[in-house]
């Protein structure tokens, strides 16, 4: 990773924090910041980079990935709860914060970080066609199947997908966005991607939660493993599977390794499903991610 990549996220996390610990801000910050990384930095991220991407057939596996390792996911959290006797609403937290990863608020800076803007269309066919569908259907699923809501039905998670800003941003590229468009746009568009990772981080450390009860231990550390080890360790293999190489299997790799998606474990705090483990999971997995990544990425330089 660059140096003052590295730098600038701990700095901004250390912020957070200590905007948090101080008052300094309103309670409300964190939201508000998340609120715009999705309506503005995220959509300039998907109209710089995407119209850059030719779509093949190459790219099926890219966008296959997730899907496959979201199963394998359910599997390993389904047995992990029977060997430990996790808890229901501790599986269903785990099977959100392990099975969905921040492919796209951590995913996309820490990518441009640590591969170059060059790999960034490929983070985002991960986290449009994949991690963000995941969220819309799985994730409903699961928070129906364990909170005791009803089942999400398809007009709900259409209406869903349609409200999601990215979206708009992504057909936009696909259809209309010209690879090169006048300078002052494209300059404009990269000044607000750029932004994302400071406006992340400091969100992250603005609301980072590492306290937890004795008891909620071993869920927390079962899936921390499952989420920056082992998920990661079977993505490589089924990369070589589904015909990847280079760049593309790095970052399939390295979106897989991204710690837990924050607006997962939102969800399952909202629905009352382990609420600390999820907060935990999210603030623990981001920490940690700062050593795994850079650790995956030079695995992959040596590897691939």
């Amino acid at each position: 990773m660059a140096f003052d990549a590295f730098a600038l996220i701990l700095a901004m996390l250390g912020l957070g924090l200590l905007f948090a610990r101080l008052r300094a801000l309103p309670e409300n910050t964190a939201d508000v910041l998340n609120r715009v990384v999705l309506y503005v930095c995220l959509p300039a991220s998907v109209l710089a980079y995407v119209p850059r991407l030719q779509l093949d057939g190459s790219l099926v596996g890219l966008m296959v990935s997730p899907w496959l390792l979201a199963v394998a996911a359910t599997a390993l959290v389904w047995g992990c709860s029977r060997l430990f006797g996790f808890r229901r609403e501790e599986h269903a937290a785990l099977l959100m914060c392990v099975a969905l990863t921040n492919s796209s608020f951590i995913g996309f800076p820490m990518v441009r970080a640590l591969l170059g803007d060059h790999a960034l269309p490929y983070a985002v066919v991960y986290d449009q066609f994949g991690t963000f569908v995941l969220l819309s259907t799985f994730g409903l699923y699961v928070l129906a199947r364990y909170s005791g809501d009803a089942p999400p039905t398809t007009r709900t998670i259409v209406l869903r997908v349609l409200r999601f800003p990215p979206v708009w941003a992504l057909l936009f590229a696909l259809t209309l966005m010209p690879a090169q468009p006048p300078q002052w746009i494209g300059a404009g568009l990269k000044s607000l991607a750029d932004a994302m990772l400071p406006l992340v981080m400091l969100a992250v450390g603005f609301s980072l939660q590492l306290r937890l009860p004795a008891d909620e231990l071993r869920p927390l550390g079962v899936g921390l493993a499952l989420k920056l080890l082992v998920l990661p360790a079977l993505s490589l293999p089924l990369s070589w599977a589904l015909g990847m190489q280079g760049e593309m299997l790095r970052v399939n790799v390295l979106e897989t390794a991204m710690p837990s998606m924050i607006t997962a474990a939102a969800l399952a705090i909202s629905h009352r499903l382990a609420p600390r483990l999820a907060a935990a999971m999210v603030g623990y997995s981001i920490l940690l991610s700062l050593l795994t990544l850079p650790g995956w990425t030079w695995l992959l330089r040596r590897w691939v």
